[in-house]
């Protein structure tokens, strides 16, 4: 399910750019809190089940490390709760640790699934126009993760299927990881010299050149990108007002719970879970289209 990503792409972007940067660089717990919320329910919407499993058993470890690693390194705050090689284990690195952990597993989930919706041509549409090489190398850059992946398993299927990995030894199986390395580096880049000289054939980077696109920008659009730019409009304003300030050290602050708050966070939650309800809102009707046949 992609329903998401039949957004316009300027609306995308931004819409992306500013949960990022909201949840990176505002401390405050409830905000980070919801945008992994967020990230994961939309992340579990475009994955499947394999991948969602796959996503678990990375992120899982991820959190726990930046928890148990930001107290045994940082030592400030008022209250210890034991010593360590005579430095203390105070109870604010703790808790900075896990708001660390939780701001940096949600915006890795949002930067996950930023890469699966904007997709190269979506890229190309957004900045073919002002930045056209740039836009070209972001766009082959992003496409080429997926399909180094997808061209690795063949050649490592083909290179099975011919008997080379039919030795249990360490030898045999470095070889045959040079094999699979020097296939993929031979095949990507003959891929980019006929990738070059059809750009060149069609008359790419030649000036005049038309364009042709097939987004559109629908209301639906324009609803989410004015609520995207009230949300930053407001948070922007909060934190600057310190409406939702919130400090780990020297002690741990509470969090802040007036009547401007509170909207700045039922906002972001709302549209943190934006996403995940188009997808599920697609979904719905595709299954009620479907029961109707």
């Amino acid at each position: 399910m992609k329903a998401f990503g039949s957004y316009n792409p300027l609306t995308l972007f931004l819409y992306f750019l500013s949960v990022i940067l909201i949840s990176a660089f505002l401390q405050n717990p409830v905000l980070t809190v919801s945008a992994l919320c967020g990230a994961i329910l939309f992340s579990a919407a475009l994955s499947r089940r394999r991948e969602r499993l796959s996503d678990i058993a990375f992120y899982i470890p991820l959190f726990l490390l930046v928890t148990v690693t930001n107290p045994l390194f940082s030592h400030n705050g008022q209250t210890p709760l034991f010593f360590l090689n005579g430095n203390a284990v105070t109870l604010e690195a703790l808790f900075y640790g896990v708001g660390l952990a939780v701001a940096v597993c949600g915006v890795m989930l949002w930067c996950k699934c930023f890469g699966k919706i904007m997709t190269a041509d979506k890229t190309l549409y957004l900045f073919g126009r002002t930045l056209p090489k740039i836009s070209v190398v972001i766009s082959c850059a992003m496409r080429f993760i997926p399909l180094f992946k997808r061209r690795l398993k063949k050649v490592s299927r083909a290179q099975k299927a011919m008997g080379l990995y039919s030795s249990k030894g360490i030898v045999d199986r470095v070889r045959g990881a040079c094999r699979v390395f020097v296939s993929m580096i031979a095949w990507s880049l003959e891929s980019s010299m006929q990738t070059a000289m059809s750009m060149k054939a069609r008359g790419s980077g030649l000036s005049g050149r038309t364009r042709f696109s097939l987004f559109r920008f629908y209301p639906r659009d324009g609803f989410l990108l004015a609520a995207t730019v009230c949300l930053v409009g407001l948070s922007v304003v909060s934190s600057a007002l310190g409406a939702v300030d919130f400090y780990y050290y020297p002690k741990v602050s509470q969090i802040p719970l007036s009547p401007l708050s509170v909207a700045v966070y039922i906002a972001f939650a709302a549209l943190s879970l934006i996403p995940f309800a188009v997808e599920i809102k697609e979904a719905i009707v595709w299954k009620y289209s479907v029961s109707k046949i």
